[in-house]
């Protein structure tokens, strides 16, 4: 098979994607694939197509519940613990965090485009390479969905293993004399391979090596013998990698998936499948609706018995004369059921999207609602959320742990545990905040020695109290240095009772209990 062989999941959602795409690209997009989303009616030309098209307006639901859900999940930073200043990888990895793929881009951004991306298509990936020429260091580089078209798993050592992953990139060469301005661009694939050992078998205990291929197509279909070929594109292998950590090739292909559910090769449903569909639908709907408004909405003049050869002109500084006997005009208006059924159509489409995607979308209620029941109606819509927000968080420590792997002597990645390296991402969607009683109840618990210190002020931060980039130490600190509130006087020229004090704790013990007095 050629090297730009796909695999049969992905010929089987390529067209879900661009669907996506689409439709997250907004009205120009949509209406530029023409007939693929809106078919043509029947006995219309090319002229009658074009302005039925163009009259139609693009309803882009879609594209704000996914801005919603992005924001919702980024309405936090993302965390990121990493080892303290005494491991010797604590400052690679804060390089890493600081610019994840040598562009500039920082984690925390590098995570919101994978999430993004994830909501629309869902599905996502990241290699983690290693640059050996300029500044010796691990680096992360994102692919789309349509990108990865081909990987392959097998059983190797006890494990299921990516044994081949086929990319698709595009390769810039350096603009010539003739044109600085323009450089030309390839086509090209990079194919990760994990090769078994030689004079073994593939299922023997030994340890298999990371290979990489680049393969390029050969410009205007040129053969390697120099001679032109037509029909299937040509592709040839210019280049064979075997990348080295310690001296020794790497044990595993470097690759994470990233999807809403899972981190698994295999291909997940879009988030917001069910949205795209009926937003379509509201599409086509509209465009019917305007269709029919553009031939009846506009009362047409009639006559009957006056000249044809006549010219009618309608105003009111004008009248019409006419000399046959039982002459008559009047205005043709259209009577019926059938534009208002379009409308609640649209409706029910408007109101179903509401309900498959976020209340964002929902016309606002006339009555007051509680904070309790809002919560409640939106627990639906979080559940998604927070179903991609710890799948996110999950493969993103995956990244993590093969940053930390490349400067490390760890034998795989997966023997990094979470206590060095862990990403986590928000999954408290709630805007309302604690309250004055859960505030109250919390220091309560934490002076009856219920919960430590470290974990009241966790929740705190949680609950919006403290400021999240704030840390436990820096919150004791700053209560420790901070003057006493002065007391109020009361009507009576006393001051009131002093509230009940905060018992002391340790400087510096996070984790001390209140100090009581015998």
């Amino acid at each position: 098979m050629p090297a730009n062989s796909t695999h049969q999941d992905y010929d089987a959602n390529i067209v879900a994607w661009q669907r996506a795409r689409d439709v997250f690209a907004g009205e120009d997009a949509v209406k530029a694939a023409a007939e693929k989303y809106l078919p043509r009616l029947d006995c219309q030309d090319d002229t009658d197509y074009l302005a039925y098209k163009n009259r139609a307006s693009f309803f882009n639901a879609s594209a704000r519940t996914a801005d919603g859900f992005v924001g919702l999940i980024f309405r936090r930073d993302p965390t990121f613990k990493l080892p303290d200043a005494s491991n010797g990888i604590s400052a690679a990895l804060t390089e890493f965090v600081e610019d994840a793929d040598m562009l500039g881009t920082s984690l925390s951004a590098f995570s919101k485009k994978l999430v993004t991306e994830i909501i629309n298509v869902g599905r996502a990936g990241t290699l983690i390479d290693w640059n050996e020429e300029a500044e010796q260091r691990a680096y992360a580089v994102a692919y789309t969905a349509e990108d990865i078209i081909n990987w392959h798993t097998e059983r190797v050592n006890g494990r299921n293993v990516l044994t081949l992953l086929v990319l698709k990139e595009i390769c810039r060469k350096p603009a010539d004399e003739a044109d600085p301005f323009v450089p030309e661009e390839i086509q090209q694939l990079r194919v990760l391979k994990l090769v078994p050992p030689q004079g073994t078998a593939d299922n023997a205990k030994a340890d298999w090596s990371y290979q990489v291929e680049i393969w390029q197509l050969l410009s205007e279909n040129e053969n390697p013998n120099g001679t032109r070929s037509r029909g299937k594109k040509k592709w040839k292998l210019t280049d064979t990698i075997t990348p080295l950590r310690l001296g020794k090739p790497l044990p595993l292909i470097p690759f994470v998936f990233h999807g809403p559910r899972h981190s698994l090769p295999e291909i997940d449903k879009i988030p917001l499948a069910d949205i795209i569909a009926v937003n379509l639908d509201h599409y086509r709907l509209n465009a019917d609706y305007k269709h029919g408004m553009h031939f009846t909405a506009l009362p047409t003049a009639w006559v009957s018995g006056f000249d044809k050869a006549s010219t009618l002109r309608i105003g009111s500084s004008t009248a019409w004369v006419a000399e046959t006997p039982g002459a008559t005009a009047g205005f043709l208006e259209f009577h019926g059921q059938g534009l208002s059924t379009f409308e609640r159509a649209m409706d029910r489409d408007e109101q179903l999207m509401a309900v498959l995607g976020t209340r964002m979308l929902e016309s606002r209620k006339r009555v007051g609602e509680t904070a309790a029941a809002i919560e409640l109606r939106q627990s639906g819509e979080n559940s998604i959320l927070n179903t991609v927000s710890l799948s996110i968080s999950s493969s993103l420590t995956q990244v993590l742990r093969w940053v930390y792997w490349w400067n490390s002597t760890e034998h795989f990645p997966d023997d990094i545990g979470p206590d060095l390296v862990l990403a986590t991402l928000n999954t408290d969607f709630s805007i309302t905040g604690m309250s004055a009683l859960e505030i109250t109840a919390l220091v309560a618990a934490w002076q009856a020695g219920a919960i430590s210190q470290s974990t009241m002020l966790d929740l705190f931060r949680a609950g919006e109290v403290i400021a999240p980039g704030r840390t436990n130490e820096e919150e004791i600190n700053l209560l420790a240095t901070q003057k006493p509130p002065t007391a109020p006087v009361g009507p009576s020229g006393r001051a009131p009772a002093p509230a009940p004090a905060i018992p002391p704790t340790v400087p510096g013990d996070v984790n001390a209990k209140p100090v009581t007095a015998n």
